[in-house]
């Protein structure tokens, strides 16, 4: 019984870290944050609040000068000022803003925020299940070893997440008339704007999906889901 203990304290220690982080970020972001009012928005969220038979689609303002979107861990959706302020530039528009804020509408709606702290709890104990059994073969290198197969199962996972709320963003996006054309010239623009998209790195471990294979799903599943 008492070789399972090390198990059973990574998945406390992981349950506990993980509701540190959340309210660590909760903290941040309420602090730094206030409601989005922007006059150009208010069109596409309004499209986007009716499609899901919601009064209002509420979107904050996140003052931080990066290019992100985020669902915060009470479910809230941000935008950064650096992103709104590629907006205001012309570099992005109102549309393509709405399919980010349909993305993080889909974190929230698929209880992504939720299934993360379970993996990350669940990898903790089988890091640390791992690390006790190659440590008898390969001592030194068991903790190695099971930390580098735990990041390769998160990135798995987390572009798992991803890819559903690209799709739940083409539903939503085009039930809401708006299509899935700025979501994917968004995508499109996603280097420039950001430096992102996997370029000249591995795919299998990259926390998000190269930007080609994310912009071909989508337009896969919006060719299925185009209106007749």
């Amino acid at each position: 019984m008492l070789r399972f203990v090390p198990i059973l304290l990574a998945i406390i220690y992981a349950y506990a870290f993980w509701r540190l982080s959340a309210w660590r970020t909760v903290k941040d972001l309420n602090a730094r944050s206030s409601e989005l009012m922007d006059p150009a928005l208010r069109d596409v969220t309004a499209r986007l609040a009716k499609a899901l038979d919601l009064p209002k689609v509420r979107v904050f303002l996140y003052e931080n000068p990066v290019v992100n979107g985020l669902a915060g861990p009470g479910g809230q959706i941000y935008i950064t000022r650096g992103f709104l302020s590629k907006m205001h530039a012309g570099e992005v528009t109102p549309e393509e803003m709405a399919s980010v804020i349909a993305h993080e509408l889909g974190h929230v709606a698929l209880g992504h925020s939720r299934r993360r702290m379970i993996d990350f709890s669940g990898q903790n104990a089988i890091r640390t299940a791992l690390a006790m059994i190659l440590g008898r073969f390969l001592p030194g290198l068991g903790m190695i070893i099971a930390n580098g197969l735990m990041s390769l199962l998160a990135a798995k996972l987390s572009r798992s997440d991803e890819y559903e709320a690209d799709a739940y963003a083409t539903a939503l996006l085009i039930k809401a008339g708006i299509g899935s054309g700025p979501q994917v010239s968004l995508f499109r623009k996603l280097d420039t704007l950001t430096g992102a998209g996997g370029k000249g790195q591995i795919a299998w471990m990259l926390s998000h999906p190269v930007t080609d294979d994310r912009i071909a799903a989508i337009e896969a599943n919006a060719l299925k889901w185009k209106p007749r």
